[in-house]
């Protein structure tokens, strides 16, 4: 998923990014503002992961986004 769209769809995409990492609380996300840096930094400082594992699960879950939204 392209930078650009989360930032865009930030408001929409809260409510999912809260499911896949329901640690990260509103005013967790609302720190975020759309930055997939601070999206991750936020994942691994709460889950305790490294950078590259934090950036594949949000990869991942983006994969996951596309691909529902392609299917009828």
């Amino acid at each position: 998923m392209n930078t650009d769209i989360i930032e865009g769809n930030w408001k929409v995409l809260k409510g999912e990014v809260q499911k896949k990492w329901g640690k990260l609380t509103n005013d967790h996300l609302d720190q975020v503002e759309g930055s997939r840096t601070k999206l991750s930094g936020l994942i691994q400082k709460n889950y305790g992961l490294a950078t590259d594992v934090a950036d594949k699960q949000i990869a991942e879950w983006e994969a996951e986004r596309e691909k529902a939204e392609k299917s009828p």
